[in-house]
């Protein structure tokens, strides 16, 4: 087994979600989707010198992914207000941990570096479920020590309340809009072990630099240290600023 890579402080990074990926993005590295980029479009990266973060949702089912059949129906709570097709996932599931650990095989096949799991959370939500605190911390742990079996990193993505928690556990983070919520000062817990933010930015304001709110928004990431990007919320890479 390797060793689970660590990436530093200062990685610069590319996410990119969903239309036909951008391959020539200056970064170290790569957040794509598990399910959507071939094995063929990993290795090149990987030949180009990039790492690569293998994204999936972890807290929620999507019904278009090809794995949906899996989820059983007492897996599956209240729809994700905005999102389409996604409803929040039982995290206390045996089932729902199962199809967590055949998508980890997965990130492992087709050769990623580490894991972007998301919708991690839900017990900040309103997801039909009675989960607590420690219902999530015992989930995102699980997710975590699951990957590290396998020898790839593990990003936590947002779980803001909880970061003191489990940056210990994890090799980076990935943030949403910590700059819009007032909450990049706790990502201290991170940056302070050398372990990088992966931050994303989506505010309009941001895009036409109104007010120079770019400026001021890149002056603040890099005074905390943050890797901070502002992308469109479709994730579709349609653009990309980088304060990097």
């Amino acid at each position: 087994m390797n060793a689970v890579w660590q990436p530093n402080l200062l990685d610069s990074f590319h996410l990119q979600l969903r239309g036909a990926l951008t391959t020539n993005v200056a970064a170290t590295i790569y957040d794509i989707d598990l399910f959507d980029t071939s094995e063929a479009q990993i290795a090149q990266l990987k030949q180009q010198g990039h790492k690569i973060v293998c994204y999936f949702s972890a807290g929620s089912s999507e019904n278009w992914r090809p794995d949906f059949a899996s989820f059983l129906a007492t897996d599956m709570g209240n729809p994700l207000q905005g999102w389409p097709g996604e409803n929040w996932l039982d995290i206390r599931s045996d089932n729902v941990r199962s199809i967590m650990r055949t998508r980890m095989n997965l990130a492992l096949d087709k050769g990623c570096n580490g894991i972007d799991p998301d919708n991690v959370d839900g017990y900040t939500n309103p997801t039909g479920f009675p989960l607590t605190a420690q219902d999530q911390l015992d989930y995102n742990r699980f997710l975590s020590s699951e990957a590290h079996s396998r020898g790839l990193a593990a990003g936590l993505k947002n779980d803001v309340g909880q970061l003191s928690d489990l940056a210990a556990t994890f090799e980076f983070a990935v943030n949403e809009q910590c700059h819009e919520s007032a909450e990049c000062a706790d990502y201290q817990a991170f940056t302070s072990l050398g372990k990088p933010v992966l931050n994303v930015e989506y505010q309009s304001r941001y895009v036409s630099n109104t007010d120079g709110a770019y400026d001021e928004l890149c002056d603040s990431a890099r005074a905390e240290n943050l890797r901070t990007l502002v992308l469109p919320l479709l994730l579709d890479g349609s653009f990309r600023l980088s304060c990097d």
